[in-house]
């Protein structure tokens, strides 16, 4: 039982000390991250897929206005 204890206890402190212990972010902040940036990309497949079938007109500027 003593080695149970002890090898739970140095598997908990372990992952602890490697910095796995308390996240930087809460849950939903990090699950909204992670939408925000899907919807991101999803954006930009679209765009490259209006670009290839040329369904926009022409132009030079691009519709991303980067700041």
């Amino acid at each position: 039982m003593k080695k149970v204890l002890l090898l739970a206890f140095a598997a908990g402190s372990t992952l602890f000390a490697t910095g796995c212990g308390t996240p930087a972010y809460s849950p939903t902040e990090r699950h909204q991250q992670i939408a925000r940036n899907w919807n991101y990309e999803g954006e930009q497949a679209t765009d490259d897929w209006d670009e290839i079938l040329l369904l926009r007109p022409t132009g030079h500027m691009t519709i991303w206005n980067l700041r």
